[in-house]
């Protein structure tokens, strides 16, 4: 079980393999398996059958990605951040460790 410090709608950052050092926004998140499908990251090309709604071909879809490669990007510091809990306005939320900023 994988923690909760990344979440759907989360902007990332891959920090290990092909994709290192580029950006996307987080689709969504399987924490039993702990990966995550990213939009723009792990992208390969996937051969598919023709259907009734769809023509066949190769196609570009992304792939999951384990969350151990990913960390929550911060754009003011404008690189990833490790992440603690903490309170914004009286609510529990997630922080941003370098800017302390709400995620």
């Amino acid at each position: 079980m994988a923690i909760a410090r990344i979440k759907k709608n989360d902007t990332v950052i891959a920090i290990s393999g092909n994709d290192a050092g580029k950006t996307g926004t987080v689709m969504s998140v399987d924490t039993k398996k702990g990966t995550a499908i990213v939009g723009g990251l792990n992208v390969h090309k996937k051969a598919v059958r023709r259907t009734e709604n769809q023509a066949g071909g190769l196609i570009e879809r992304e792939f999951p990605i384990r969350l151990c490669k990913l960390m929550p990007y911060d754009a003011e510091k404008k690189c990833g951040t490790r992440v603690r809990t903490g309170e914004k306005d009286g609510k529990k939320a997630r922080v941003a460790v370098k800017s302390g900023k709400a995620l």
